[in-house]
């Protein structure tokens, strides 16, 4: 038998299927350890056939390398799927279908011993001498306890004591698996909420149905327990199910509920795991002992088989888009493995994608409603404060009037605020006023942040840290100014403004040790501080009683990006924020601070419209021609050398000219150039982009994989980006 074997090397040169002979009979999908070249390398056997073109070359398969299958037929089939319609490779896919550690051996199964008695200890008492004080005490401890942890008892009595009492055969030891669980939330018992008539329409249409439902419901409309009713009846029909949410700080929350649904058959998967536990939770649902996978972007590829359901909440988050290499679309992983096991998707927000929202009007998606609040509670009401205005009124603070006055009352009435910036640190930038000096990373093309609890200068792009100056470098000048400000600034400006109030900040820098995001919202939703300041991490999902105040700080920054889908983002990130407030009965108020105030944005969203503002921005992309009437295209070429990034650029631009006059009435738009970020971890930057038609857009990407292949080089990096998030 011939083993088809995809080796585990990320190298483009090395990504295809080599034959090797199989002296022992294995399973497709069976990771193997495989002689290549003068190495040896592990491998995937990804399929089986009689013969091989190669007989006089083949080698044999030195040793299967675990006791288990570990790619399933149906990951299998998603890689071949995606390295022809994305243009992956085939390791890198296969890569995502496991936990890090398996490969390389690098995490094993952990095991404790235990120790136990291998028979009756009054007749073991009998025989130990009266001076092995030690042993008796040994064997009454364990006539006592029954089975104990063999460290435990070596503690106790001594190494000596207890290996001696193995060699008489007195004790035993066993060697028992044990499972390195991720932490959850309290467990307790939670009241099963009955469904209202929104809910129950949109768990039977589901549960009937198939292909792609978008559930769109206001924030509390109570799409949590739609989601759990549809798991529980596919759990009852003996399948499983995935639940995707977009941040890893969401996921303890909506692990903890689902656990107190469904108990131990729920794992998580996401990357704040250690590797021992991602591996453990990773097993458990391989071998079928928990069949609810949780997690972030990662977990679409969770091992199980037979899905029943695949949900993805918050749809609209750009998290699902993975910009990394390999670069592929979660919702694409989904709605494949959904064909393949022939189960509904749920895409669920309260401000869907414009892009997802066109399809369901298409009727390629079908539309679920939630357009109320459980038990008919009232939204919060908005307020929009125009910060230009308090200029001129003289007030020049980071808080308007209004707003300062509403955290002043919530905190005296013992409610709790939120207050959002989608920016960390103390001060974006720091400028001379001299010379007009900005800091920049040395690595990157962009300007330091500043923060001020390290008294440091920050890159966010490469993480580079450098010291705070104090005098301009350039022209000695000390009158040295602040940029847009930071959350780390918002702290210290509620601290002024309430000295008594308990504060908790949630951004990247408080959130990189392990667990710290589960701390914090814990610690918040307890109600051991007052106010939480943090960035887009705490803006979707949280549920927290006792906030009736959400204050929005620059909310007109991201309308301002050089992308086309900043008007949307911002409308989804006021939504999303907004519905924090007032959930649990009390009335909730946002405010939100603009120097635009007549942006229709800030319109639409203080009404909660988004129907009308799904319309303008259809119409504006419609005629504007951008997606979703095309799709993006970009190559992006990188390079240690500006010289070689630029003139493989240019080579690829002039074949490229070539598809567009084959395909001329199929482009919008091409434009090639440096990219707006010129430089990134000391690499050079230039990309080509265009928008394409719909109708021929697999034949032209086809052309375009073909020309971007021949380009590969030393230091030289070229990626073809569909439909990227951003265009920095």
């Amino acid at each position: 038998m011939i083993a088809e074997v995809i080796v585990d090397i990320a190298l483009s040169e090395t990504d295809k299927i080599f034959d090797y002979a199989l002296t022992d009979e294995l399973d497709v999908g069976r990771r193997v350890l495989v002689p290549f070249g003068n190495k040896q390398i592990e491998g995937f056997i990804i399929g089986l056939k009689d013969s091989t073109d190669y007989p006089d070359k083949i080698k044999n398969v030195i040793a299967p390398l675990d006791d288990f299958t570990a790619v399933t037929p149906e990951m299998i089939a998603l890689m071949r799927e995606f390295s022809e319609s994305r243009h992956l490779r085939y390791i890198d896919m296969l890569r995502l279908c496991l936990p890090a550690g398996l490969r390389g051996g690098q995490i094993k199964p952990a095991t404790a011993e235990y120790a136990r008695l291998t028979g009756d200890a009054d007749t073991f008492l009998d025989t130990i001498s009266l001076r092995a004080k030690q042993q008796r005490a040994a064997v009454s401890y364990l006539k006592e306890h029954g089975e104990v942890r063999k460290p435990e008892l070596t503690k106790a009595f001594g190494n000596s004591a207890v290996n001696a009492l193995i060699d008489c055969g007195y004790i035993e030891i066993s060697t028992v698996e044990r499972r390195r669980t991720p932490k959850s939330a309290d467990t307790k018992n939670l009241s099963r909420p009955t469904l209202n008539a929104d809910q129950q329409h949109a768990v039977d249409e589901i549960i009937s149905g198939k292909g792609t439902f978008l559930l769109h419901g206001v924030t509390g409309s109570g799409k949590t327990e739609v989601y759990m009713h549809c798991i529980e009846e596919m759990l009852s029909r003996g399948k499983s199910a995935i639940m995707l949410v977009p941040e890893i700080s969401l996921t303890p929350q909506v692990f903890s509920l689902f656990r107190n649904r469904f108990g131990d058959r729920v794992a998580i998967l996401h990357s704040g795991l250690s590797q021992g536990e991602r591996f453990d939770e990773w097993r458990r649902l391989r071998n079928g002992e928990a069949c609810v996978a949780v997690g972030a972007r990662s977990a679409i590829f969770a091992p199980v088989e037979n899905v029943g359901v695949i949900i993805i909440d918050e749809e609209h988050d750009g998290s699902y888009v993975s910009e990394g290499n390999p670069r592929y679309d979660t919702v694409d992983v989904a709605e494949f493995r959904a064909k393949y096991n022939d189960c509904p998707v749920i895409l669920g927000s309260a401000t869907p994608s414009i892009g997802s929202y066109y399809k369901a009007e298409q009727g390629e998606y079908k539309l679920l409603e939630l357009p109320k609040r459980i038990n008919n509670l009232l939204l919060p009401e908005m307020e929009i404060v125009n910060m230009s205005a308090e200029l001129r009124l003289g007030n020049r603070d980071v808080f308007s009037a209004a707003l300062k006055d509403a955290l002043k009352n919530t905190v005296e009435k013992g409610e709790q605020a939120i207050i959002f910036l989608n920016r960390r640190g103390y001060a974006s930038f720091i400028m001379c006023k001299d010379c007009g000096y900005i800091p920049k990373c040395r690595d990157c093309d962009i300007s330091l942040t500043y923060h001020r609890e390290d008294n440091q200068l920050k890159c966010h792009y490469c993480g580079r840290r450098y010291e705070m100056i104090e005098r301009c470098p350039v022209c000695g000048s000390t009158n040295i100014r602040q940029g847009r400000i930071g959350t780390e600034r918002v702290v210290a400006e509620v601290k002024k403004l309430l000295p008594e109030a308990r504060i908790l900040r949630m951004d990247n820098d408080t959130t990189n040790e392990k667990g710290a995001h589960q701390r914090i919202l814990n610690e918040f939703s307890e109600g051991k501080a007052d106010v939480l300041v943090g960035t887009q991490m705490i803006a979707k999902g949280h549920d927290f009683q006792n906030v009736t105040l959400v204050g929005i700080l620059d909310a007109d920054f991201s309308l301002y990006l050089s992308d086309y889908r900043s008007n949307e983002r911002t409308f989804q990130l006021i939504t999303q924020v907004a519905g924090r407030a007032g959930r649990a009965g009390k009335s909730g108020k946002v405010i939100i601070q603009t120097y635009t105030p007549r942006h229709y944005v800030f319109r639409y969203a203080a009404a909660y419209d988004y129907k009308n503002f799904y319309l303008k921005e259809k119409n504006t992309r419609e005629v504007t021609k951008f997606p979703p009437f095309t799709n993006i295209v970009r190559i992006l070429v990188t390079s240690l050398s500006d010289k070689k990034a630029m003139d493989t650029a240019r080579g690829i631009n002039d074949r490229i000219k070539d598809v567009i006059a084959k395909y001329k009435d199929d482009f919008v738009y091409y434009k090639g150039a440096k990219a707006p970020i010129t430089r990134i971890q000391n690499k050079y930057r230039y990309q080509l982009l265009m928008r394409v038609k719909p109708v021929r857009y697999e034949e032209i990407k086809r052309e375009i994989f073909k020309i971007t292949d021949c380009y590969k080089g030393k230091a030289l990096w070229v990626f073809t980006e569909l439909d990227p998030q951003t265009l920095i």
